[in-house]
């Protein structure tokens, strides 16, 4: 797989024509394992349910493994967070 680097919001929309579920898939995986600095799971759930959306199959297995570590209210934020950026793009 094509390694992508995207390391904030601000630059996921550009492009976003481009922004293919890989792509989103590797943003959840950069969030995940803290590649920018720090890992974050909201933000990792996040891009993972939107990659999941657009067909990747694997962000469904690693979105529900960090759900595992996540709190209800996490999960409804990353929720809320793709919903929102799915309406902007």
């Amino acid at each position: 797989m094509a390694r992508y680097e995207v390391h904030s919001d601000e630059l996921a929309g550009f492009g976003e024509s481009q922004m293919s579920a890989d792509i989103l898939f590797q943003m959840g995986l950069d969030s995940a394992c803290g590649r920018n600095g720090f890992t974050d799971l909201v933000t990792a759930h996040k891009w993972f349910n939107i990659a999941a959306l657009k067909g990747n199959k694997e962000a469904v297995r690693y979105r529900k493994e960090i759900s595992d570590e996540m709190s209800r209210e996490e999960i409804a934020e990353a929720q809320r967070s793709a919903r929102e950026w799915l309406s902007m793009h």
